[in-house]
């Protein structure tokens, strides 16, 4: 879509405040997910002699089980928690310092595999520059993504941000965009979301809010449509930089 001639975001003019999801919207989650589940196989291994194959199944059963035990929460989303079911799966008992041992590697891993989607540091600078708002809103504990954004050098550029353990359910509830705007101060009407999830981001916010919403395209992102399809879709934020330019 050719944002510069969507009639809604030209008659609105600048937004008041922007909110961002963070995962595959601001930088692409999988290759960073990657590199940092292969580097606690070979860990596991290593220390453990457990093959990959037996920890990844005993993995994939822990996840599930913690989160149909803990349902739409912050916590169901912990690396912590999954590894240390799994250990318990494997018959260790709850290993607490491999446990600690295996989460760091991980996130560690993560953090050095992480690149941001090109232009994402042109865009924040710019909606600084024009004393526009900014919000981030995600799903996992308030820890892991306050490191990515300082990771990313994006703590400075975002105004506040809303994770699921502070809102108390993971989008697309309300009380994550509701928190968000109480935080911002701002009329909902005047707020851009933009987010890669037509479920958790796009439909999140034209459900329960009058926003702008704009859906980042990536590999394998499941485009919005249908009542709650997005107000446009980008692939690069450059043609975000281009649009507010010319609004």
């Amino acid at each position: 879509m050719n944002i510069q001639k969507n009639s809604l975001i030209m008659s609105n003019g600048l937004p008041e405040a922007i909110i961002f999801d963070t995962d595959n919207t601001l930088y692409p989650y999988e290759p960073a997910h990657i590199a940092a589940t292969r580097a606690v196989e070979a860990k596991v291994e290593s220390t453990l002699g457990i093959k990959k194959e037996i920890f990844s199944a005993k993995f994939k059963e822990a996840r599930q089980e913690t989160k149909n035990r803990l349902g739409s929460i912050a916590s169901s989303h912990s690396r912590l928690l999954y590894l240390q079911r799994t250990i318990e799966k494997l018959g260790l008992g709850t290993r607490i310092l491999i446990v600690l041992d295996l989460e760091q590697t991980y996130w560690r891993t993560f953090l050095t595999n992480c690149k941001l989607f090109s232009g994402v540091l042109d865009f924040v600078q710019l909606l600084k520059s024009k004393g526009i708002a900014t919000a981030n809103i995600t799903d996992l504990t308030a820890q892991i993504q306050f490191r990515k954004l300082v990771y990313f050098g994006l703590d400075e550029y975002f105004d506040y941000v809303v994770t699921s353990e502070e809102a108390g359910k993971d989008k697309p509830s309300r009380e994550p965009f509701q928190l968000a705007l109480e935080k911002l101060q701002v009329a909902e009407e005047k707020v851009w979301m933009i987010g890669d999830s037509a479920e958790n981001d796009i439909y999140g916010a034209k459900k329960h809010f009058q926003m702008t919403t704009l859906q980042k395209i990536h590999k394998g992102v499941k485009v919005s449509n249908g009542q709650y399809a997005s107000d446009v879709s980008f692939n690069h934020y450059s043609e975000l930089v281009k649009l507010l330019a010319d609004l």
